[in-house]
């Protein structure tokens, strides 16, 4: 097998959760161009229509579920989805999540709760449903869960204690399974850095906010979603397939953000 070979999937089956923009759309694009038939979901059926018809453009299919993925039978239902319109299930990617920036005193505990459950219990739930199906393929299959974690589970910043945390125990969440799963089903995640996607828009409406972040960032920009998507199709793919347990770091070699989000400090 030549080395772009490995890159490959054909005929494979992804589910790709917050597909509907950013990196879950990027990321459904570039494994339907590598081969996989996807299904895609997230809240807003208009999105997911129209990175459906960007997948169906490489010439794969789409299965388009439009549903609430903070409810975890919601999210769950959707590796049976995936078996029962494509025959097989290869790959989960665990994109959807994400929690708006809090001071401290603000972050009660219900808070900290969601953005646990948002992030983490989602692909927990996910990942269950899908294990079961994904071990049905055939016994040569690349068989990948790939979690979308966040620099802020690995670096510190104020106002992300619950987003960071929640992010920790996601990237944590795949080196257990990886060890849980090995070594039929691999388990990876990714720490993205600063990518510019609708989760970044109030920093890029501000110019002294987006100056902090790029200087800060040693490739000196912001991520693009394709970054990422790259990463994960490496991840899924025959190209990682001596790679579990681990999390990459997609971050432009961002260390420490610290952005002054203009969060009230204790005085």
């Amino acid at each position: 097998m030549g080395i772009l070979e490995r890159f490959t999937l054909t005929d494979h089956v992804a589910v790709v959760t917050g597909a509907g923009r950013g990196i879950g759309a990027a990321t459904a694009v570039a494994l339907a161009e590598a081969g996989a038939d996807v299904l895609l979901s997230a809240r807003t059926a208009s999105q997911l229509d129209r990175v459906a018809e960007a997948v169906r453009a490489t010439g794969r299919q789409a299965l388009v579920v439009p549903a609430d993925l903070s409810d975890t039978e919601a999210v769950a239902a959707l590796a049976e989805a995936a078996y029962d319109g494509f025959g097989r299930l290869d790959t989960v990617v665990n994109n959807v999540g994400g929690t708006i920036p809090n001071a401290f005193l603000e972050t009660d505990v219900a808070y900290l709760e969601e953005a646990f459950h948002f992030n983490v219990s989602t692909a927990h739930a996910l990942s269950v449903a899908a294990v079961p199906l994904m071990l049905k393929g055939p016994d040569d299959a690349q068989r990948s869960i790939v979690n979308i974690s966040s620099m802020m589970g690995r670096a510190s910043g104020r106002g992300y204690l619950a987003y960071g945390t929640a992010k920790a125990a996601l990237a944590h969440w795949a080196r257990l399974a990886a060890t849980d799963l090995a070594p039929r089903i691999r388990v990876n995640g990714i720490y993205v850095g600063s990518v510019m996607t609708s989760a970044l828009e109030f920093v890029a409406g501000q110019p002294e906010m987006m100056d902090q972040l790029e200087t800060k960032t040693p490739l000196g920009r912001v991520g693009e979603a394709e970054d990422i998507a790259a990463a994960v199709l490496y991840l899924a793919s025959r190209a990682g397939q001596y790679v579990t347990g681990k999390v990459l770091e997609v971050d432009g070699g961002i260390q420490q953000p610290n952005l002054d989000l203009g969060l009230p400090d204790l005085g």
